[in-house]
């Protein structure tokens, strides 16, 4: 395996050192110039999409039904950092009360960042 593996590297010196020369290559030297050429970015790209993008769109999509699943009386962050408590729901728009003088704010369901349920007693 690592005399293998030392003759890759061998045959890759040897590809990179040659530059533009005009030679005629043998089929392994063929392939390990396509790994080489396309293999690498598209192993860096798979990386990339598994590292940041996925868990990002994971993340997105439990965001998503978090704000599906509000209701009257969860309590509720939004993009802002502001905190409140939702009293009304409608289509698209939830209305909060984010102080003791029970201010009254109305934000879109996409404003909204976390949503904190309320702890039961009946458990």
């Amino acid at each position: 395996m690592i005399e293998n593996l030392l003759a890759l590297s061998r045959i890759t010196c040897v590809i990179l050192a040659e530059g533009t020369a005009q030679q005629e290559l043998t089929p392994g030297q063929m392939v390990v110039q396509f790994l080489l050429t396309f293999g690498l970015p598209i192993l860096m790209i798979a990386g990339l999409y598994f590292l940041m993008i996925r868990p990002q769109r994971k993340e997105q999509k439990k965001r998503q039904a978090d704000r599906e699943a509000m209701k009257v009386g969860d309590n509720v962050v939004t993009i802002g950092g502001i905190v409140g408590r939702v009293v009304n729901l409608k289509d698209n728009d939830v209305t909060i009360s984010t102080s003791v003088a029970n201010t009254m704010m109305t934000f879109r369901k996409e404003a909204i960042d976390q949503v904190i349920k309320p702890i039961s007693d009946d458990v």
